[in-house]
């Protein structure tokens, strides 16, 4: 290879036909010799043949995917924007196949595999039938892979319905400890609080901020994925999760940077393309230019109305606590959306009321509260029983009744004991398999309590101090439903009235007649 004039005349700017072909031929049978060549022509007058033989090597790589493993590793080893040209746009397609085939594979149940393979498959038929009308040269390269990876997923969803009824297995429809999307049929209920913010985004002139709060795992983040269900067509959610890149930017320039693209990539969600904003003219002056964009973004709007959903307020909180952000700038940017940009609506998300951050108190005026909390006996109901079409497990109506019972129609809680009854009676024999009775239910306590034990430790170690955990273990040893008097606690716990009310604000204990009880049973058996 090097004897050929591309690599010992630097001057040559000749085109050099069959150049690419010569270099594919090397690196099949030399690839060290051969990679060394197409990183030197990458930045020599030739790239073109490196560009060319990049092309055909993903091209390959991706035509050798035989099954979902190999296609789940792919978007490992392509080479998207080094050598940008022509074909990256194909290439972004397979890696974010492979990203979703990969997402969909780590999910525990064979069920929970099929549903997001589902929507690749979906995917897949789409591009197929874009390749197919077609006749640039690179799409018709590119179309028998796109189409044998279809044959691929579509093969290994067949397959996973295949083994599953053969098994006579219950397929587990249900998600823990991480937020429902949109593409999860099981999302349930929550009707209320929808007509609740509808009312307040339409109806109210005053335009005022609303906070989503309830405590931790009762689906504020799977309800703001889902909001869009709820919401007329004028409104578009943008769902910007603050625990990510926002928040962990260094400066005030990555933080407008990141919430941007964040609002870019949920908009398209929602099949709206809003301009783009250049992280490079945000360094001079970050606030001015992100207002500028956010008059493009009004136009690209129409007649539309957003809602800007910012979940998990509470970390850029403390991102302003540590420094790292200017209160002022940072709060002030979002009273700004609030007083003088009637097409954005602010919708805050968290485990905490505005009164406990005053901070921002002084800056969103007349907040209104949306409370999250259990679910309607009903949509409880439908959980347990009917969670999504073909639920192939019954229940005898005191199971039911008892899983009420113990998760008091906590969303959570009622997810994560029902799991854990499928994972029970896939163990038993066929015959017994597919109804459930109360046995099943108390044999699937002690497993819930400990597959669920990180949600039960950030109650202890997170929500409460030593005096809380102390007052709980003591109404938790009284046992189930047991009412503890307040002159009894008084008398075991001097001074702990702020301690009482932080409890019942947490909504772990409940005030019943002259006193205070547990008021949910699985948080309590934690406690015991």
């Amino acid at each position: 290879m090097r004897f050929h004039s591309a690599f010992w005349d630097e001057w040559q700017r000749l085109y050099l036909p069959s150049l690419d072909k010569h270099l594919l031929f090397v690196i099949e049978n030399n690839p060290v010799e051969g990679k060394a060549a197409l990183e030197y022509l990458s930045t020599s007058p030739q790239r073109w043949a490196a560009q060319a033989v990049q092309i055909e090597l993903d091209a390959r790589s991706l035509q050798r995917c035989a099954d979902v493993e190999a296609i789940r590793e792919a978007h490992r080893s392509l080479v998207i924007g080094e050598l940008e040209n022509e074909v990256s746009p194909l290439l972004r397609i397979f890696s974010r196949i492979s990203e979703d085939v990969d997402a969909a594979l780590n999910q525990a149940s064979a069920y929970n595999q099929r549903l997001p393979l589902r929507d690749v498959a979906d995917k897949l038929n789409l591009h197929l039938q874009n390749f197919a009308r077609s006749s640039d040269k690179y799409t018709v390269r590119f179309y028998p892979i796109i189409k044998s990876w279809r044959e691929i997923v579509t093969n290994y969803i067949k397959e996973l319905a295949k083994i599953t009824e053969l098994r006579q297995e219950i397929d587990s429809p249900y998600i823990i400890g991480v937020p429902l999307t949109l593409e999860q049929e099981i999302f349930t209920g929550r009707n209320d609080i929808g007509l609740r913010m509808i009312e307040q985004l339409l109806l109210d002139y005053r335009r005022p901020p609303l906070l989503l709060y309830g405590q931790r795992r009762m689906g504020k983040t799977s309800l703001l994925n889902n909001i869009g269900k709820l919401l007329p067509n004028s409104i578009i959610p943008m769902f910007i999760d603050l625990q990510g890149a926002p928040s962990s930017a260094s400066d005030h320039a990555g933080f407008v940077y990141n919430l941007a693209r964040e609002m870019e990539k949920s908009a398209k969600k929602q099949g709206v393309t809003l301009p783009s904003l250049a992280r490079e003219v945000l360094k001079s002056d970050p606030f001015t230019y992100f207002y500028e964009w956010l008059d493009k973004v009004e136009q690209a709007l129409e007649e539309n109305t957003v809602l800007l959903a910012l979940d998990e307020f509470e970390v850029l909180d403390n991102a302003i606590a540590k420094g790292r952000f200017d209160e002022q700038d940072v709060l002030g940017m979002l009273r700004h959306l609030i007083q003088h940009r009637p097409r954005f609506k602010i919708l805050l998300a968290g485990s905490h009321t505005i009164e406990e951050y005053q901070r921002w108190a002084s800056y969103l005026i007349n907040v209104q509260v949306v409370h999250i909390s259990y679910l309607k006996e009903a949509e409880a109901r439908q959980l347990i029983e009917r969670p999504v079409k073909d639920f192939t497990l019954r229940y005898e109506p005191n199971a039911v009744e008892r899983v009420l019972q113990l998760t008091r129609c906590h969303p959570f809680l009622v997810q994560l004991l029902c799991a854990e009854i499928i994972v029970l009676k896939n163990e038993q024999d066929p015959s017994i398999r597919r109804l459930a009775t109360l046995a099943d239910v108390e044999a699937a306590i002690p497993e819930a309590l400990q597959s669920g034990g990180f949600f039960f430790a950030d109650i202890q170690n997170n929500q409460v101090n030593a005096t809380g955990q102390a007052i709980l273990r003591f109404i938790a040893a009284q046992g189930e439903g047991a009412i503890v008097s307040r002159q009894r606690l008084l008398q075991e716990f001097a001074d702990a009235d702020i301690t009482f009310s932080l409890l019942l604000q947490r909504e772990l204990i409940e005030e019943v007649a002259d006193g205070y009880g547990f008021q949910v049973e699985l948080i309590r058996r934690w406690f015991v």
